[in-house]
Parts: C-alpha cells; structure tokens; sequence
C-alpha cells in the first residue's frame, strides 16, 4: 500500500463511520482507548470505535510509517477531529495494518493517546 492510500485507509477511519470499521478493522485487533476499560480486544475493540463519533474532519499531521516487513504497515501521528465547525477531539496515535490478501488490508492494533494541551 502507497502512502496516499495509507493515509486515505488510516483517515477514513475517523470519518466514515461503524461499517467502515468493521470492513477495515481486523477481529483479533487490540486497542488501547482513553476511556475505561482502556485495552479492548476483538469485537469489544470494534464495538467501542463504532460507538464513538464519526467526525466531519480528522487532519492527520506528525506522519511517520515503518514497514518492518512485507504486508506489515506500523504508522504513527496526530489527529485533529472536528465536528459540525468545532474542535473535538486531538490525540497522537499509532495503527498497526496488515495485509490479509492481494489489496485487502486491516488494522491489528490502534492506540490513541489525548493531546493535552493545543500546542502539542
């Protein structure tokens, strides 16, 4: 995967919505979210970022990718989501994507760690 399709997958996450997710997050996925019970594996992992907002902007900046090895993607960044013209949420975040087969990838782990303050 490209870094342009990289980064449109990974974004896509935020604003697409619950089918969205669970079309591009894997069932064994591992997911550490600010708010209890902090790790969450499986379909509770998919069930709590499908109840979370779906954003009308997520500007991903702080970009970094690694490709420790074939079919294995390991980014890193910084997310600033908004909804209807307000600031909603910022956190720096990593995703860990596999590719299942032939142009199908999934996300394996994500974590997000809140901004605590604006400037970083």
């Amino acid at each position: 995967m490209d870094d342009d399709r990289l980064w449109g997958f990974e974004q896509s996450l935020w604003i697409e919505g619950p089918e969205n997710y669970r079309e591009k997050v894997d069932p064994e996925v591992v997911m550490v979210l600010p708010r209890p019970p902090f790790v969450l594996a499986g379909d509770a992992a998919v069930g709590a970022v499908a109840d979370t907002p779906t954003w009308d902007r997520a500007e991903l900046t702080d970009r970094t990718v690694s490709r420790p090895q074939e079919g294995l993607i390991v980014v890193g960044y910084r997310v600033r989501a908004e909804k209807d013209g307000h600031a909603g949420y910022e956190a720096w975040c990593t995703s860990t994507i596999r590719r299942i087969e032939h142009e199908v990838w999934r996300v394996v782990q994500h974590q997000q760690l809140p901004a605590l303050d604006q400037e970083g």
